[in-house]
């Protein structure tokens, strides 16, 4: 086993011990089972509240792959695709698991991970005015991840710049939100948890990137994808039989503002790193600040700091420099950061 001090991702703790606590608390308690219990309608009113619409469809499914699946399933018929960054969750990370189902994933290009509300509209316009659109894929969903996977965030302008747009076209608006809470906790965002659901057909607040063991919360406003939703659960793999485990982490990260206190934990620590980085006269792919941090580096700096310390490789840069990620967490401690900060100095 390495003694290496890891920073390659945002899930190699466990979960936050208020949510150890809680299961703990209730492990031998008896409830019903595939999210019917009492702890989840908790969970779900409690999301309601932080979302500030009572109306909201709220479901728990076990992990990010699944929901985006569910999802995505949900809202397409056989011949609808869905629009999203070539960089996108969905269409790099997946191993083609959208694909899988039957839906084609529509890449845009994007330098930063985010796509634009003309982007979108240039690409609807493409579609239904090409001779031939009955015979390609009809572009119905545009899924956007917030962070990004190069760890930018959406701007209270420009998600309501894509909404609006997808109103215009008859599109539905997904946001992956697996590192919501990062993105929400970002020294730059201007964006609420209850405008995101005002702007948005459908969402999902992630736990297992964010202090939960696993899970992930699905937040539709669009009563036309929450119809049905929970046979797409089963069918998808996503609906866990004990669900009961789901909303009792939930319901942890969501009392007492334990989600966002957490969050602002990761990127208090990703901003400290970035501060000794950017000392050390490093620069960035994508310059963000949140819990992601894309930092080019020299070859021979990363020869060492690999003997002591896990990253992500991203993509060769030049021929004597590599992007990398250093990812922080709710759990990440200030004494590795600091060990990473002092052989950074050093090199």
């Amino acid at each position: 086993m390495s003694d290496k001090i890891l920073f390659q991702c945002d899930y190699n703790e466990g979960a936050h011990p208020k949510v150890l606590e809680r299961l703990v608390q209730t492990n031998m308690e008896q409830t019903p089972g595939y999210s019917e219990d009492k702890y989840c309608e908790e969970a779900r009113e409690k999301i309601r509240k932080a979302c500030g619409d009572d109306s909201l469809a709220v479901h728990f499914l076990v992990g990010g792959t699944q929901t985006n699946v569910t999802v995505i399933n949900a809202a397409l018929r056989k011949h609808q695709g869905v629009l999203c960054a070539v960089t996108g969750h969905i269409n790099v990370h997946e191993t083609g698991a959208v694909e899988a189902c039957g839906h084609k994933v529509l890449g845009l290009e994007s330098p930063d991970g985010k796509i634009t509300a003309a982007q979108v509209a240039e690409a609807y316009e493409a579609h239904i005015h090409n001779d031939s659109f009955e015979h390609m894929v009809q572009p119905k969903m545009v899924y956007i991840s917030n962070p990004t996977e190069v760890g930018t965030i959406y701007s209270k302008a420009e998600l309501t710049a894509l909404s609006e747009t997808c109103h215009k076209y008859g599109l539905y608006l997904f946001l992956d939100g697996a590192r919501l809470g990062y993105g929400l906790a970002a020294p730059d965002n201007d964006l609420t948890l209850p405008e995101i659901a005002a702007l948005c057909d459908v969402f999902y607040i992630g736990g297992t990137k964010v202090g939960a063991l696993f899970g992930e919360a699905v937040v539709i406003k669009n009563p036309e994808l929450a119809q049905d939703f929970r046979y797409l659960i089963k069918q998808n793999g996503g609906m866990l039989a004990k669900g009961r485990l789901l909303g009792l982490q939930f319901d942890a990260l969501f009392t007492d503002g334990l989600y966002q206190e957490i969050s602002a934990h990761a990127i208090a620590m990703a901003e400290k790193l970035r501060e000794a980085f950017t000392a050390k006269g490093y620069n960035y792919l994508a310059p963000n600040r949140t819990n992601q941090i894309f930092v080019i580096v020299p070859d021979a700096h990363l020869a060492k700091i690999s003997e002591q310390f896990e990253y992500s490789y991203d993509q060769r840069i030049d021929a004597t420099h590599s992007c990398v990620r250093f990812c922080t967490s709710w759990a990440t401690k200030e004494e590795n950061v600091d060990a990473l900060i002092r052989c950074v100095e050093k090199l």
